[in-house]
């Protein structure tokens, strides 16, 4: 069906691209994501799996094309394949999920097989010291095992996602571009975004810009510019010599607010207007409040456009304007 009205906000933005985070829990830590020793939400603040899928059905309604699973880590909730089935039933023009890895060997054929298209994948280095440092729990080898699966599974639409951080991984950027063209998949560098207070690293003085890292790749590789749209904030470069694309995501240094078309649920309902500032609504009070039709719901998402801010305010010092952790708003 198509939908009976399409997302705009003040600025004439068409927001058809939503990210549902299904838990605030991980089985990493890693370092710019959150604290070492974290709170989690007690399971009645929550969303319930249902009310995950019918948030998906509604924003379908009003004409998001793209649907993306976040968290923490999405593939530590239980029962995830019985939402991603729903989900994957939607007919959406694309839907993927943002994950760590560590679980893939074990579910990424079950995922294909109930609707998901596309996967990314956490990957900031090749050392295995190095990524137990970073993620403070994880073992390399269950990733990679990830990957291969992910592989074998079918699945066209595989990116790995790499935050480089001076001091901590920026000298292996050749080698994670090197592992891609190996795999076949596309590869995105990160800039570190100011989210939650974090003790382990400075991140002013670990701030590695987009700009930094494509220098260090154009040594080696040529980029060429292409005009690939995943539907997200990445910008993308094609190496003559290989199909697989390098793609930079800079809230620092090129902002991407013009071109926003994204919102975001937090596992708790809150529905983030935009990552780098606080606006919000509730829609676990509309959910919960209103069990038996979605009318009020759909309401609240159409106005709640017009809190959607210009645009983000993210500094390079490493001061923190937004104190929730990544974990909280879903990737």
């Amino acid at each position: 069906m198509p939908p009976s009205r399409v997302l705009k906000d003040r600025f004439g933005r068409t927001i058809n691209y939503v990210r549902l985070s299904v838990t605030d829990r991980c089985d990493f830590r890693c370092v710019y994501c959150m604290a070492e020793d974290m709170t989690f939400l007690p399971r009645q603040q929550v969303l319930t799996l249902e009310e995950i899928a019918r948030l998906a059905r509604t924003f379908q309604g009003l004409g998001t094309e793209k649907i993306r699973l976040t968290g923490g880590e999405p593939l530590v909730r239980k029962d995830i394949l019985d939402l991603v089935g729903e989900i994957g039933r939607l007919g959406l023009r694309d839907f993927a999920m943002t994950t760590n890895g560590s679980q893939l060997s074990k579910l990424a054929e079950s995922l294909r097989q109930a609707g998901l298209r596309r996967l990314n994948i956490s990957l900031d280095t090749l050392d295995a010291g190095r990524f137990r440092q970073i993620t403070r729990t994880g073992q390399l080898s269950r990733v990679l095992e990830g990957i291969d699966a992910a592989r074998e599974a079918g699945f066209r639409g595989i990116k790995l996602n790499a935050v480089i951080m001076k001091g901590r991984n920026d000298d292996e950027i050749l080698d994670l571009v090197a592992f891609a063209r190996r795999k076949q998949v596309d590869i995105s560098f990160i800039e570190e975004m100011p989210l939650g207070q974090i003790t382990d690293h400075d991140r002013g003085e670990s701030l590695c810009s987009s700009d930094d890292v494509r220098a260090r790749i154009r040594r080696y590789h040529d980029l060429l510019p292409t005009t690939d749209d995943s539907g997200g904030p990445a910008r993308y470069f094609r190496m003559p010599d290989s199909p697989v694309r390098i793609g930079f995501i800079s809230p620092h240094s090129h902002n991407f607010c013009a071109t926003c078309n994204r919102v975001r649920v937090t596992v708790a309902g809150r529905l983030l207007l935009c990552l780098g500032n606080e606006h919000s609504v509730d829609l676990r009070r509309i959910l919960r409040g209103y069990p038996e039709g979605d009318g009020k719901l759909r309401e609240t998402i159409i106005r709640a456009m017009d809190l959607k801010p210009e645009r983000h305010h993210f500094s390079s010092d490493g001061d923190v304007q937004i104190l929730r952790f990544m974990n909280m708003t879903g990737g």
